[in-house]
């Protein structure tokens, strides 16, 4: 069976989610055609939120940025990792090219690994870039510390160069050596029709009277901060939630929710996104995006030294409520000054489209229907 493979970023969980609402939607269009994951983000992500066949290959096909939590990361790390795995990158493309050609694969999707532009052209097929940043922009903003990799950008814009074209998502940047670029709306997660607010909240067992803010900081969470003590729970009520395995362990002032019970109803996490009244987050596409769909309110604190924030912060406000805190505040759980600011903001001027998934399906049924 022909395929379109997906080289989906380990960073996070923004690029899984987005791809996963492509997927979902390009399932329902393609039947005959293998759709190919190969990432190195958890698994269960797929698991619990891909809706149509797929095949799924565990294996890192980037470094993107080092981590220390959700909002403090280490730059000459990142550096560091990215120079080990491209200088190595003619070899992983010529394995990944082995691999492509023996699934046949018809269309390559990247958000956003250089390795898969670079390994399709090296297997002769069309690649094209879904994202809403390209990785040689992000380490463009580590100045000093590609002092001792001065061969990166170079590397990782060249792969770019070999890709056929840039399907390029709002709040991008980058993209300067990807071809023919064309805007699409953004990808978002929309929460089930059939069920509303009340019934969300009912389901998780969440109070249908009081606001509430849900903290969500995806795969690495923020140290420190369920210990924080919490000046704003006269204001609203907090939500975290957590895998089964790490429930029992945690104590204090929320409504823990167990991921997996979330899924086990029928549910999703961005029906939670769309239940509550504020998420309470550092600034990233795929969360943006979400409370972006599905109206619903942004406090947001800084991220370290990652371009891509500066974007964000630029932009959020044309398309979202949304209220920043210093991260001294945020840690202290220092909340309630800022949530009811955030509380009382009128509507935001724009409502932008949130149907890029569906558009992006369509153009990848588009082009594997040219091979």
């Amino acid at each position: 069976m022909p395929s379109v493979v997906f080289y989906i970023s380990g960073h996070g969980f923004g690029h899984s989610v987005r791809q996963i609402a492509i997927i979902n939607a390009l399932g329902a269009r393609l039947s005959a055609i293998d759709l190919i994951v190969c990432s190195a983000a958890p698994r269960r992500l797929f698991e619990q939120t891909v809706r149509v066949p797929s095949t799924f290959i565990d294996r890192p096909n980037d470094t993107g940025v080092v981590q220390i939590d959700s909002v403090r990361l280490d730059e000459r790390a990142t550096i560091r990792l990215a120079s080990e795995f491209y200088r190595t990158l003619p070899a992983r493309a010529e394995a990944e090219a082995a691999m492509l050609t023996a699934r046949d694969a018809r269309l390559v999707i990247s958000d956003a690994p250089p390795l898969a532009c670079a390994a399709a052209a090296v297997a002769g097929i069309p690649s094209v870039v879904v994202a809403n940043f390209t990785w040689d922009w992000i380490y463009e903003g580590y100045g000093t510390e590609l002092h001792a990799a001065p061969e990166l950008l170079p590397v990782l814009r060249e792969a770019y160069s070999r890709a056929s074209e840039g399907w390029r998502m709002p709040l991008h940047g980058g993209f300067a050596t990807v071809p023919r670029v064309r805007d699409v709306p953004f990808v978002a997660r929309h929460a089930r029709a059939d069920r509303s607010r009340d019934d969300v909240r009912r389901e998780l067992s969440l109070p249908r009277d009081r606001p509430l803010a849900l903290a969500s900081f995806g795969g690495y969470g923020v140290d420190g901060l369920t210990a924080a003590h919490f000046d704003c729970l006269d204001v609203v009520d907090l939500v975290m939630t957590e895998p089964a395995a790490k429930i029992p362990s945690l104590r204090g002032p929320a409504h823990w929710i167990v991921e997996e019970d979330i899924y086990a109803r029928g549910l999703s996490y961005v029906d939670l996104v769309a239940a509550v009244d504020v998420v309470v987050t550092k600034p990233g596409y795929g969360i943006i995006a979400d409370c972006v769909a599905n109206d619903t309110a942004m406090l947001y604190t800084s991220r370290g030294r990652f371009i891509e924030y500066d974007i964000m912060v630029k932009e959020m406000p044309r398309f979202l409520r949304c209220e920043h805190i210093d991260l001294d505040r945020f840690l202290a759980g220092q909340w309630r000054d800022s949530l009811e600011r955030l509380l009382k903001q009128p509507p935001p001027p724009e409502q932008p489209r949130t149907d890029g998934a569906e558009v992006v399906a369509d153009l990848i049924v588009e082009r594997a229907a040219a091979q």
